[in-house]
């Protein structure tokens, strides 16, 4: 683990703000997740692969049409919905309009002398991930206030400032592959609220699970008055919105990865894992 501190950009970065922004407490949030604990909390981080292997073994001992016809169908929902049963059932959003960066192609230039992703590049990954994701909260969520959002990442007027960044590495991404990067919010605003924590994560889509998870550490910054303050309105209407909406997403998809890991397991129980069991090697009569 590695924390890295990042200074404003150049408009940002004198001797002044630099003050205004460290050793300064910020308001904090209100509350943090009010849900129960993600269901796949205490999964291996490779519990999606875990789960296909399951099914395969109970395939390769044998079942009958109706164990064959439920394992088809988890494979299907795990195929077309794995970034929500992953990503979404701790909370993060992966719907088009709030996601960040969805399947950007790994670039071969971007690893180091051993073909992994160079680890300075996930911080870049979860920068640029977090302007998508304020943009398209302006294009989708609330255009009334579109220019607005716009200027959130610009030195202009009320803006977000990266105060801090810790990384977690997962596992070394490496050329080919492609990544997605989510973002959401640790706590639920308030009117008051001037900074904000971020959990970040970087899916890989070729291992379909976490390369890297971060936590960002976010100020609201009045460029025009040069110091922090509250949210505006319309970014505490937005992110307490966005709040309400990981919690409903997370205990959602949590139920969800529920049944399916207790369809495998009636699978494994009605397949390998039964008393009488005897495996299906096939007939030798000819």
């Amino acid at each position: 683990m590695r924390a890295v501190r990042l200074l404003p950009r150049a408009e940002v970065a004198s001797k002044r703000v630099a003050g205004d922004l460290v050793g300064i407490p910020s308001r904090r949030l209100r509350s943090t997740s009010t849900t129960e604990t993600p269901a796949t909390a205490s999964l291996s981080p490779r519990w999606l692969s875990d789960v296909k292997q399951r099914i395969g073994k109970c395939l390769t001992f044998g079942a009958n049409d109706e164990q064959i016809h439920k394992a088809g169908r988890v494979l299907s929902e795990i195929v077309r919905d794995w970034r929500e049963l992953v990503a979404g059932s701790e909370g993060f959003l992966t719907e088009a309009k709030r996601r960040g960066i969805y399947r950007q192609e790994v670039v071969w230039g971007e690893g180091d002398s051993m073909g992994h992703v160079n680890n300075v590049m996930y911080n870049r990954f979860a920068e640029s991930g977090r302007v998508q994701w304020t943009q398209k909260l302006g294009m989708h969520v609330d255009p009334a206030n579109r220019k607005a959002w716009r200027s959130v990442m610009s030195p202009s007027e009320a803006g977000l400032i990266l105060k801090s960044i810790t990384t977690h590495f997962k596992f070394p991404m490496t050329w080919p592959d492609h990544y997605s990067v989510y973002h959401k919010l640790r706590s639920e605003p308030t009117s008051g609220t001037s900074s904000i924590v971020l959990d970040v994560v970087i899916m890989s889509e070729l291992h379909q699970r976490p390369a890297a998870r971060l936590v960002e550490d976010v100020v609201v910054y009045d460029y025009v008055r040069g110091k922090k303050i509250a949210l505006p309105p319309f970014m505490l209407d937005v992110f307490r919105d966005t709040w309400t909406l990981q919690e409903e997403v997370k205990g959602r998809y949590s139920e969800r990865v529920r049944h399916l890991l207790e369809d495998v397991r009636q699978l494994e129980q009605g397949t390998w894992d039964r008393s009488d069991a005897i495996e299906d090697t096939g007939s030798g009569a000819g």
